[in-house]
């Protein structure tokens, strides 16, 4: 008999370890908000880097920054931050050299990403069409996901 998806399923502690989060934006909303509230929305939510990235690629702004809320919204899911009085600008996605994104994490978002013990976090980007999405997973150290077990 083969086995079945829940036999392949990991132990509770070792499950523990992962966390994940993701979200789906629609472009347009966030042209919609661009255009009605301009530099003052753009400024509240992203941080000068995201907005000079943005702003850099013809006829792409707000693709861009869909593409950055949807990795904030990826981040305060992954990690429980929905509560934690996060500013939108404590979570960062940096373009790195290569063309890869990170996330870069500051003020209470670096707090709580480093008392749940994080070691590793993957971002991954994508818009396409009218939408925008974004996936956060995380790796907890092993003695962090053991005391969270306890």
């Amino acid at each position: 008999m083969s086995p079945t998806f829940q036999d392949l399923t990991l132990p509770l502690p070792q499950a523990e370890r992962m966390r994940m989060g993701m979200d789906v934006v629609d472009i347009r909303r966030i042209s919609e908000s661009i255009d009605k509230f301009g530099a003052r929305f753009v400024q509240r939510l992203f941080s000068q880097g995201e907005i000079s990235y943005a702003q850099s690629g013809e006829g792409q702004t707000a693709q861009r920054l869909a593409a950055r809320f949807a990795a904030k919204e990826a981040a305060i899911k992954a990690f429980n931050l929905s509560e934690a009085g996060v500013d939108w600008r404590d979570i960062e996605v940096q373009k790195l050299p290569d063309g890869a994104c990170r996330l870069a994490l500051h003020g209470k978002a670096a707090l709580r990403v480093e008392q749940l013990g994080v070691c590793a976090i993957a971002l991954s980007l994508s818009h396409d069409g009218d939408y925008a999405a974004a996936v956060v997973t995380a790796l907890m150290a092993p003695a962090a996901a053991q005391l969270s077990s306890s």
